[in-house]
């Protein structure tokens, strides 16, 4: 979550409605994606929430990120082995263990893929990318 805030950081909020191109996302709308979705790990949990309100600021954005985060760690810190091992309708007709989910497209993978793609945006308008996995090139 750290990576993801620090990525959340640099939207600048002047370009919220860039996008590099018709087919894709702007700016505004992935940045507030990429905030949104410790919502989902935390809906899978408690299968309880509603949709996310989106922010129109980048301070707005963070702040929406850290009260998902608290929520979905709150959510994690209740989870049992049992609970984890549940299994869960990830889609009409399949079903996984909660644990699967919570690591596949449902939330981990699906949240650094986009943070992948909202720092491919960040290069695009020239805005210093911040390291991820180590410093980034940006960094160095």
């Amino acid at each position: 979550m750290a990576a993801t805030r620090k990525i959340l950081e640099r939207v600048p909020e002047d370009r919220f409605t860039w996008k590099p191109s018709e087919k894709s996302m702007t700016l505004g709308r992935l940045a507030n994606h990429v905030a949104a979705l410790p919502v989902g790990a935390s809906v899978a949990i408690t299968k309880q929430g509603s949709r996310p309100a989106e922010a129109a600021t980048t301070a707005e954005l963070l702040e929406f990120f850290d009260q998902r985060v608290q929520t979905a760690r709150q959510a994690f810190a209740s989870l049992t082995d049992e609970q984890l091992g549940g299994e869960i309708l990830v889609a009409p007709t399949i079903t996984k263990p909660l644990w699967a989910a919570l690591r596949g497209r449902g939330f981990m993978n699906h949240l650094i893929h986009h943070r992948g793609q909202l720092s491919v945006y960040l290069r695009l308008l020239n805005v210093t990318v911040p390291g991820m996995y180590g410093p980034s090139a940006d960094e160095k």
